[in-house]
């Protein structure tokens, strides 16, 4: 089942395209399904694994894909690109971009029979780094169809866009009360703040890790993880500039093509 479906969603990701649902032999039921589909998602890239991203990690975020917590998804060499890219628009449905705090791990973090504290991660962590993500999903109405297919489906993984490390000394910082814009150059702007994202992005980042090592997985050194939008999703168009400014931690910007 895992292999069906996971070269379906890549095929469509590939496409541009989009289904209502899995097939019904192919469909996941829970969680574990979910993330095993997943993985073979990044068997498929040709790339070593970029890094690691949670979707739904905001009120705003749960109520845009219709779920009720954070799910964990893979950020996939391919779609991961460096600030001031200059992308192709394509197909993407969601048609938003977020605002999100991410981390690079210096340290690998493997599965372990003891979780894992906040110290223990963030003494992992190299770097601080501002991000946009740029979401999309393989399902036509991605707002109902499920945590388990949203998993299958990379936890609505698209495009990223990491900036340049913060020169700010991040750990002093109060990320809980850090506030950051994203805007669309000319257009709106949404205003946004660390305590958006599960309370903390440095908690969202314990989440994750508890939940990829949970999976029985390792979270390499040198891999990054975004924690998820910290704003409202700015709505984009075809020809759009987007900046995400995060004050003293620095900014980001992508573009899309006309």
């Amino acid at each position: 089942m895992a292999n069906g479906a996971a070269d379906l969603i890549w095929q469509l990701w590939n496409a541009g395209e989009v289904i209502d649902d899995l097939p019904l032999d192919l469909k996941p039921h829970s969680r574990a399904e979910g993330y095993a589909i997943q993985a073979h998602l990044e068997e498929l890239s040709k790339r070593p694994l970029f890094g690691w991203k949670i979707a739904a990690t905001s009120k705003a975020g749960q109520e845009h894909i219709g779920v009720s917590g954070p799910i964990a998804g893979r950020i996939l060499a391919e779609r991961a690109f460096e600030d001031g890219a200059d992308l192709v628009f394509g197909e993407n449905r969601m048609r938003v971009a977020e605002p999100e705090f991410a981390f690079r791990f210096a340290t690998a973090l493997k599965p372990r029979r003891k979780e894992y504290t906040l110290e223990d991660v963030l003494c992992a962590v190299g770097s601080l780094h501002p991000a946009i993500e740029i979401p999309d999903s393989r399902f036509e109405n991605f707002a109902t169809v499920g945590g388990a297919q949203l998993i299958a489906d990379n936890a609505c993984a698209h495009e990223f866009i990491l900036g340049s490390a913060t020169e700010a000394d991040w750990r002093a910082i109060d990320l809980s009360q850090h506030k950051a814009t994203i805007e669309a150059v000319g257009g709106e702007v949404h205003d946004g703040i660390g305590a958006n994202v599960l309370g903390d992005p440095r908690d969202a980042l314990l989440w994750l890790v508890q939940e990829v090592t949970g999976l029985g997985l390792t979270i390499e050194a040198g891999q990054v993880v975004t924690t998820g939008t910290c704003a409202e999703p700015l709505d984009i168009e075809p020809g759009d500039e987007v900046i995400a400014d995060f004050g003293a931690l620095g900014d980001v910007n992508v573009s899309f093509d006309g």
